[in-house]
């Protein structure tokens, strides 16, 4: 890897060195000058001698080891006012700060210069590789990959094999036969392997069979040489591969329902995928009988190697305060703890609670701090609209007006006390679509048609009803992607296990498809355990989303945002890009802009 030397002055010498001159007055400064008082002067002077001023503050700063504030500072320069020579030295000791603070929106401005400018090669490449592994911070994986794979392709650098390989084995099959086109045959070599490991589905003799053939293939490939240590890693899973999984669900009692819905989706998905998963044995027991430990037992005595299930909350509470568990356990809810104590035990399910902290999130990186909440006068709404507010205040947002509504009633009054308590800029929503149709013409009624609205799932009944969800034109929200094909990955044919998708949405009612969605991820989770033990970083590209593993064991979903246009949601980039050469130059032309405002 190309590592750059920290410091202006030491940037300004690689400058002289590049291009073979040094640019006159920053380098025969002092160099224990006082940031403090360049940055008074820099009050006081043009523009153009303000913006030099505050850029040697900033060196200074960063060699005395207040990172932080030679960062904010670099951050505030209008490098548009520096003379031509010393903006590359801008931008280096920005990205640089950016990088080294854990700030990549920094990286990224700082990148910009190189659309602007003539770059020398050797800074040029530094650049653009801390450009590359920023955006992947920002989780624009598509554009990190190219903009990695590129400089690899000019500097032959395995030191990049690990960075290419976590961008890349984050992308949907999709965006890696769309990536095609853009690739020499270095990139070429890695779209074939990130698919090989792709179709392995899990099976890992498969995968390094079909790895070894790829590496004689492309012996002088970088990853040929040097395999990405995620995949070295899974070399110690041979032998372990799951063959039987039990699923412990309740066949009585008031989960019945839900259990019947994951069931069928586990069902479906292990018979589509009989050829792939070489002859996984399902074993279902029923926990409205017995006790938790009898099941174990019983599950033990078939010969499972791991286990789906409990649904029920308080068993989920249970196992999470044991030590350890006698198998390997996918628990299909959240217990009441704020941790999971116990070794081997993964906790996932379709948390509300996880959607909120989501949209908390994204409020934020797109630029808004005032928030109102809108959440029905219950249980759920208290525990979810807590969420949301313990996120936003997290990242220093700041809650207007927390209204609670009865679900029974009219959004008149309620949207009007959402107003009310001071003008915010955005509007946290969670409700059932009957509901969530009032707001938006409410909202219009009241002068606020600008507010942007961003809401969890809950307001999409999963079904195209432009007549019926006209009403929530502009409104931003995020479902799992087997529910909005087109927003999450381009269109049916892109979801993951699709043959499951067409088998259990043929006939699904739409109040339970997101449980069967639920059964297929649960299915590929328990297929996966031995894997997200070993490599806590490993994810799974799933019907219910992006799933990861936190460090607790409960798996965190992180779903993709679409906007109803006409009734009908449509796609939100993660990055509003004006430019469409982002993947040929790496450049984004802003920071992330308000998203939202309904026309």
């Amino acid at each position: 890897m190309l590592k750059m030397p920290r410091g202006l002055l030491a940037t300004a010498l690689l400058a002289i060195l590049l291009a073979g001159c040094a640019p006159p007055g920053i380098v025969d400064r002092v160099p224990d000058d006082d940031p403090g008082y360049l940055l008074e002067q820099a009050r006081q002077q043009e523009p153009e001698q303000a913006a030099l001023s505050r850029l040697e503050a900033a060196d200074i700063l960063a060699r005395q080891g207040q990172r932080t504030q030679a960062l904010e500072v670099a951050m505030e320069i209008d490098d548009q006012r520096l003379p031509t020579e010393y903006r590359l030295q801008w931008a280096m000791l920005l990205s640089e700060l950016g990088e080294s603070e854990g700030k990549p929106w920094a990286v990224i401005q700082a990148a910009q210069l190189l659309d602007e400018i003539e770059i020398p090669r050797d800074a040029a490449l530094i650049l653009r590789e801390r450009h590359g592994r920023a955006l992947a911070q920002v989780d624009e994986h598509r554009a990190a990959a190219r903009i990695l794979i590129g400089v690899q392709a000019e500097t032959d650098s395995e030191a990049l094999n690990d960075p290419i390989w976590a961008s890349l084995s984050r992308l949907e099959g999709s965006e890696l036969a769309s990536m095609r086109d853009e690739m020499d045959a270095l990139g070429l070599g890695w779209l074939v392997l990130a698919n090989l490991v792709r179709e392995s589905g899990g099976d890992i003799e498969q995968l390094f069979t079909r790895l070894d053939e790829w590496r004689e293939r492309n012996a002088r490939h970088p990853a040929a040489r040097s395999v990405p240590s995620d995949l070295l890693a899974l070399r110690d899973l041979r032998g372990q591969e799951v063959r039987h999984i039990a699923v412990f669900l309740p066949e009585s009692g008031p989960l019945a329902g839900i259990a019947e819905a994951i069931r069928d989706g586990i069902r479906a998905h292990h018979q589509s995928a009989a050829e792939r998963n070489g002859g996984v044995r399902l074993s279902f027991l029923d926990t409205s009988r017995g006790s938790i430990d009898a099941l174990y037992e019983e599950a033990r005595n078939r010969g499972a190697q791991v286990v789906i299930g409990p649904l029920d909350k308080d068993l989920v509470t249970e196992l999470e305060n044991r030590d350890r568990l006698p198998l390997p356990t996918l628990g299909l809810n959240y217990g009441h703890g704020e941790t999971n104590r116990a070794e081997g035990f993964f906790q996932y399910g379709l948390s509300a609670e996880d959607e909120a902290r989501q949209v908390a999130r994204r409020g934020r990186d797109d630029g808004h701090r005032r928030s109102a909440m809108l959440v029905p006068d219950n249980e759920w709404g208290r525990r979810v609209g807590r969420a949301f507010e313990e996120e936003w205040r997290s990242r220093d947002g700041i809650i207007t007006n927390a209204v609670t509504y009865d679900p029974r009633g009219s959004a008149t009054e309620s949207t009007r006390r959402v107003l009310s308590g001071g003008r915010p800029d955005m509007l946290f929503l969670l409700a059932l679509p009957s509901y969530a149709r009032q707001v938006p013409p409410t909202l219009d009624y009241y002068n606020a048609s600008t507010l942007p609205i961003y809401a969890t799932s809950h307001l999409f009944e999963g079904r195209p009803q432009p007549l019926l969800d006209h009403d929530l034109d502009d409104v931003n929200f995020i479902d799992i992607p087997w529910q909005i094909p087109d927003a999450a990955v381009g269109g049916v044919e892109a979801l993951p296990y699709l043959s499951s998708y067409q088998q259990l949405h043929a006939d699904a009612d739409p109040s339970v498809f997101r449980l069967m969605a639920m059964g297929v991820d649960a299915y590929e989770l328990a297929r996966r355990l031995p894997q997200f033990q070993l490599i806590p970083e490993s994810e799974l590209n799933g019907a219910t989303g992006r799933l990861t593993r936190a460090a607790d064991g409960r798996i965190e979903r992180q779903l993709p945002w679409a906007r109803f246009q006409r009734g009908v949601p449509q796609p939100i980039l993660a990055i509003d890009l004006l430019d469409t050469d982002l993947l040929e130059n790496g450049l984004p032309d802003r920071e992330p802009s308000s998203n939202g405002q309904r026309n």
